[in-house]
């Protein structure tokens, strides 16, 4: 490890303050500017735990950032290394991401959509003038400066961003988010700036109708639309839309990426520069609809993929025919079966990775790696419910991580037990509530069930013959003509509970179910299902969100 570039200590600029987010090899906390007294967020990175490529990343994230000066990016105003840790200290953004406000907002027009993409275009034209290609542009890393009305777009996390001289091309490594990579990016082209106006192409259209142009359950034939850029403009959502967004759109939807628009020329458009002309002012309420579902399927997205690893945890990795849960793609990359489009993917640089764990970035991180790799010995993905601060993000971690230079008393290792508590209070009350909503089920309480169940429940279970099912119909069926129906006595048995917490507000848990049965003749039996369920907090209460079961269980015990 490099000796402490900086001569100064931490804590001789900045008073530590609150913990904002946690994450496996990193903390996210409150700082007060002592000279000024202004507020910041310090990324604490413990680089004890980090390789020495990754401690060259780091570098370069921090050099990166040094460079960005723009109110559009979320800045980095200081870089403190020393023995054991290193400190970013960041703007503290405390609005939030964009599409979750945009949902909130009574009024939201295309006009609207015109002026948060010119914002995102004034960010990555800044960077672009700069050298430096973003490459991870996706809703999850687009802020508010805060949670006042008009607050500005801040473009955050450049952990994936790269140097990029000019107009130069070339192969940088597979890098970014699978619904929002480039055709070149896919094909293994050489690849530069305009991967990034592709991204925004992706996220304008998100802008105007709440969905995106390419998307498909399965990567493959997700990546082979994008290769050829085949999206469209269906009816009735599009048909209010103005030619001239549309026309915006498609410049930057060019799969040739030396005929795309720059950021420069794009916002020279009129859609952009003629707003107040040229976009409508009609609000959009089907958007804003299609945008919350949107909202809420990204989010359990990367949910869902830490559920699959939980499962493994405690099933091995294969399943019931012996096929990897994780498998490999034909492009290398380690995927699970369904796209996960709020998924970063990187191969740069991987063989230390199996060593040491990667640098802790703001967003889901999956590797590639050809050669494969065992289950403990790469880093597991980020969790989704996450705390974005100051462009961060600090997802949780199994244990904290130790305590930093300068830290108050507190943070030390005296807090250590007490956080061990309190970690597991909180996988007892998931285990908890898993056996309240399985009770359930067995007594055929379907007002009890629908109390503990998102309304807008996602599953994947035998029954539904390989599909994902939304909201509670589906299940509403089974209470009414099949549980309790087929049976004169049931026992529900949770084996190996394994939960994961991810966050304050989110949690995952995979078990086996053991359900025994008496049937009307009196027969008795026995069946075994694995199940995993992911749980969110709102309200201070518990829903259950999303569950998967595989092998088959009785048809009076399908929820």
């Amino acid at each position: 490890m490099a000796a402490p570039a900086a001569c100064t200590r931490f804590s001789d600029n900045y008073d530590l303050k609150e913990e904002l987010g946690k994450g496996a090899f990193s903390v996210v906390r409150r700082c007060v500017q002592k000279s000024t007294g202004l507020e910041f967020a310090a990324k604490i990175i413990n680089t004890k735990k980090l390789s020495a490529r990754d401690f060259q990343k780091l570098e370069r994230e921090a050099r990166i950032c040094r460079k960005l000066q723009h109110p559009n990016i979320v800045r980095l105003h200081d870089s403190i290394q020393e023995e054991h840790f290193h400190y970013l200290v960041f703007d503290l953004v405390t609005g939030g991401e964009l599409f979750e406000d945009i949902v909130a907002r009574e009024f939201y027009s295309e006009a609207d959509a015109s002026h948060c993409i010119q914002q995102i275009l004034e960010s990555v034209h800044h960077c672009h003038s700069n050298g430096v290609v973003h490459r991870d542009l996706k809703p999850e890393n687009l802020l508010l400066a805060s949670k006042a009305k008009g607050a500005a777009v801040k473009l955050a996390d450049f952990g994936l961003a790269i140097e990029v001289p000019g107009d130069q091309q070339a192969w940088f490594g597979f890098a970014g988010t699978p619904g929002y990579l480039s055709p070149e990016v896919l094909k293994k082209e050489p690849y530069g700036k305009p991967v990034d106006i592709w991204a925004c192409g992706v996220i304008l259209y998100i802008l105007l109708v709440g969905y995106p142009p390419f998307w498909d359950e399965d990567q493959h034939r997700l990546y082979a639309q994008i290769k050829i850029g085949a999206y469209d403009y269906p009816s009735p959502e599009w048909d209010t839309v103005t030619a001239e967004a549309k026309s915006l759109i498609n410049e930057m939807l060019t799969v040739n990426p030396s005929k795309r628009i720059t950021a420069s020329e794009a916002l020279k458009h009129p859609w952009i520069c003629q707003r107040e002309r040229v976009a409508s002012m009609v609000h959009r309420q089907e958007t804003v609809d299609c945008l919350k579902k949107f909202n809420a399927r990204r989010k359990l997205k990367g949910a869902i993929l830490t559920t699959m690893l939980a499962t493994r945890n405690f099933s091995s990795k294969y399943d019931a025919h012996g096929r990897s849960i994780i498998t490999k793609k034909g492009d290398g990359s380690q995927v699970k079966e369904s796209t996960d489009s709020s998924t970063t993917l990187e191969d740069d640089d991987i063989k230390e990775d199996k060593v040491k764990g990667g640098v802790d970035r703001s967003s889901t991180v999956i590797a590639k790696d050809p050669e494969g790799s065992t289950p403990g010995g790469s880093t597991p993905p980020q969790s989704p419910a996450s705390n974005k601060v100051g462009g961060l993000s600090a997802p949780s971690a199994p244990s904290a991580p130790s305590a930093p230079s300068g830290a108050p008393k507190s943070s030390g290792l005296t807090l250590g037990p007490l956080l061990i508590q309190s970690v597991q209070a909180r996988k007892q009350e998931i285990i908890k509530m898993t056996e309240q909503l399985i009770e359930a089920i067995n007594t055929g309480e379907y007002e009890a069930y629908t109390k503990i169940c998102d309304p807008h429940l996602t599953a994947f279970e035998p029954e539904a013959l390989g599909n994902l099912v939304e909201g509670m119909d589906f299940h509403k069926f089974y209470f009414d003509n099949v549980l309790g129906k087929n049976c004169k006595a049931l026992n529900t048995t949770i084996l190996n509970p394994h939960v994961h917490l991810m966050g304050d507000e989110a949690a995952c848990i995979a078990y086996v179910r053991l359900t025994q049965y008496m049937d009307k003749q009196g027969q008795a039996h026995t069946h075994q299902s694995e199940e995993t369920r992911v749980w969110h907090k709102r309200d201070n209460k518990w829903q259950n969100v999303h569950f998967h079961r595989s092998s088959v269980t009785p048809p009076f015990a399908m929820k």
